[in-house]
C-alpha cells in the first residue's frame, strides 16, 4: 500500500517557508485516511506553540495537543508544523486561538471527531487550559 504524496507542498520541498503572523487554513496539507474502514486515533502534540496577548503584546507559551479520528483525509504533520508557527507573531486571545484551530483543521480534512486542547503556560500566576470538540467521538 503506499500513499499518493503528489499533492503535498511543504513535505520534501527542500526549502521551507515560514510564515510568523497569519495562521491561515490554506497552510493545512491533506492526504487520503487509506483505513477508512476502521476508527482509529491520530494525536498530535506540538509542544512549542507561541502566540502574543492582543492587548499587551507579551508573548503566550501552550502545548496544543489535537486527537481525531480520520474520516476519508488525514493532517499533514510538516504543513500542521507550519500552521502552527503562523501563530508566534498573531495576536489572539488563547481560546480564540483553541477554536480557530478546531475550525481550521475540521474545515480541511472533516474527520469523524476531533479536540483541540490548548495548554497555556502561566502568566500572571495563572494557567488556561481551553478544549475545543466537534462531532461525537466513535471510539
Amino acid at each position: 500500500m503506499s500513499d499518493d504524496t503528489s499533492r503535498l507542498t511543504h513535505l520534501g520541498a527542500g526549502s521551507t517557508r515560514y510564515r510568523y503572523d497569519r495562521p491561515e487554513a490554506s497552510i493545512l496539507e491533506t492526504f487520503e485516511n487509506k483505513a477508512r474502514h476502521r476508527d482509529y486515533l491520530i494525536e498530535l502534540i506540538y509542544p512549542e506553540f507561541t502566540s502574543l496577548c492582543p492587548v499587551t503584546g507579551q508573548p503566550d507559551f501552550a502545548t496544543i495537543t489535537v486527537r481525531y479520528v480520520p474520516d476519508e483525509l488525514c493532517v499533514e504533520s510538516k504543513s500542521f508544523k507550519l500552521y502552527l508557527v503562523a501563530y508566534r507573531n498573531h495576536g489572539a486571545f488563547m481560546e480564540t486561538i483553541t477554536n480557530a484551530i478546531l475550525d481550521d483543521l475540521t474545515g480541511v480534512c472533516a474527520p469523524k471527531w476531533m479536540r483541540v486542547v490548548g495548554a497555556f503556560a502561566a502568566r500572571g500566576g495563572t494557567t488556561i487550559t481551553v478544549t475545543a470538540e466537534a462531532g461525537p467521538c466513535p471510539l
